[in-house]
């Protein structure tokens, strides 16, 4: 059966909420009118823009995101900014199966990791629970009994502002307290032991909120003074080698000696992949040989810093900068990349630097048709670039700027590596548009000097 659209719905879930007192409609609607920084009905048949960990998600023919391995300890799919404060967000959840009376299926809000959030939990004992999780310690902000049953689709609501958050169940506020364990956090789509369908996810602002398209009045990073550290002339022999079966979180710094980690994922192309190693906000990782099957390379949940790390065979994306605003790649090298290395989904400033680039697509993309747009920028110096089709590719309608400087191209007489491709950046599920490329002086910054063809 067709799915119908959201905005068709709107009247359904006011009739559930009238059954409720007038307080409690107001409360669960106090973000109506905010502006709305994400939205995903799933439409599209795909979840570009959220990021896997755990379980098996598959978007079906009524365009509904279905969670099926029931035996999964933590199923997630997370979306957003960390950077994300105060906000409200909601979708409708539909519990399938529950292993047990404290299996879950549930929404999340100020994500600052995979294992710390709050979470509104339908649960298999038939409450609906609000809870504050930091790993394994869970505590109960409010909860209610609200006899939760399979096969029915729930509207869950999380608003967050300061200290203060509530829970909603169609309308209805089902928990309130105060709690600090995260300021800010990316949201999530959760479940435990139990299997479950997703839809028409939306986030409002409340104050605090990321604007969708900040206008393109940032100015463009300088170009960093130079450094006389050449870019490593030959790809380092591995100390050793370890598979990985599941993603490796880093807080903090994770020094690898030059092991290999290899492991996860199909080698291919498929968004669905995990990451090797998940960094949260502040995190080093450095001196690591990522071999291949190699998943989805990277993630950056927040501002990260990338020292000596080399992809042996780049399989979805080298690494992806989601939740920060300043990232560093400092020494290294990636090859072997079909589409491109460096995926930067986030805002801020993405600096390469001492690096080398070997068969790749690109080198740098900007994401021209995430849920969330942004102003991106890049700072490309003392980068060797071989058989590889563009070095950056950015959205002007949207200011983003690259800078180049020492960037060496080898093997290419013909002059056919592209330096700074031009994009017209679109919503999610859209394709960006190629608008042009070189030089301007306004969003492709380099002067000839710059590169040089060896």
């Amino acid at each position: 059966m067709q799915k119908r659209r959201l905005s068709g719905r709107r009247p359904l879930l006011l009739a559930v909420g009238a059954g409720v007192t007038a307080v409690a409609l107001t409360a669960g609607m106090t973000s109506a009118f905010a502006a709305t920084v994400f939205s995903d009905d799933f439409n599209d048949g795909n979840t570009s823009g959220w990021s896997k960990s755990g379980g098996t998600w598959t978007v079906d023919g009524s365009g509904v995101l279905n969670q099926s391995n029931a035996g999964s300890e933590l199923a997630r799919q997370f979306a957003g900014q960390t950077s994300w404060t105060d906000y409200s967000v909601q979708a409708r959840v539909r519990p399938a199966s529950f292993g047990s009376s404290s299996a879950l299926v549930g929404l999340a809000a100020r994500s600052t990791s995979s294992t710390k959030m709050y979470r509104l939990a339908l649960l298999g004992s038939g409450r609906a629970e609000l809870q504050a999780v930091n790993g394994s310690s869970v505590t109960a902000i409010g909860s209610a009994a609200l006899g939760v049953g399979t096969g029915t689709w729930y509207t869950l609501r999380i608003e967050t502002s300061g200290s203060t958050i509530r829970g909603f169940v169609n309308g209805t506020q089902i928990a309130s307290g105060s709690n600090s364990l995260a300021g800010a956090g990316r949201i999530g789509l959760v479940t435990a032991y139990a299997s479950g369908g997703f839809d028409d996810v939306t986030v409002d602002s409340s104050g605090g909120g990321t604007p969708t398209t900040p206008p393109p009045t940032t100015p463009p990073p300088t170009t960093p003074p130079p450094t006389t550290t050449p870019p490593p002339a030959g790809w380092p022999t591995p100390t050793s080698s370890q598979k990985v079966d599941a993603t490796i979180a880093v807080s903090g710094t994770f020094d690898g000696g030059l092991k290999r980690y290899y492991g996860i994922g199909d080698g291919g192309q498929s968004e669905s992949q995990d990451p090797m190693f998940e960094l949260a906000a502040g995190a080093t990782l450095r001196n690591v040989i990522i071999g291949a099957p190699a998943g989805d390379g990277v993630h950056c949940e927040g501002n990260c810093t990338l020292i000596n790390v080399w992809w042996e065979d780049v399989g979805e994306d080298a690494a992806t900068f989601r939740g920060g605003t300043t990232y560093t790649v400092d020494g290294g090298g990636a090859r072997s990349a079909s589409d491109k290395v460096f995926q930067h989904n986030g805002s801020g400033t993405v600096h390469i630097k001492n690096f080398r680039v070997e068969n790749a697509g690109k080198l740098y993309r900007a994401c021209g048709n995430c849920s969330t747009s942004y102003q991106r920028h890049v700072v490309i110096d003392n980068v060797i670039v071989r058989d590889t089709d563009a070095i950056a590719g950015i959205n002007t309608n949207w200011g983003d700027t690259a800078r180049f400087s020492r960037i060496t191209i080898i093997g290419d007489p013909d002059r056919e590596t592209s330096i700074c491709v031009k994009y017209k950046g679109v919503p999610k599920g859209s394709e960006p548009t190629e608008i042009g490329e070189g030089a301007d002086g306004v969003n492709c910054l380099y002067s000839p000097s710059d590169i040089t063809y060896q």
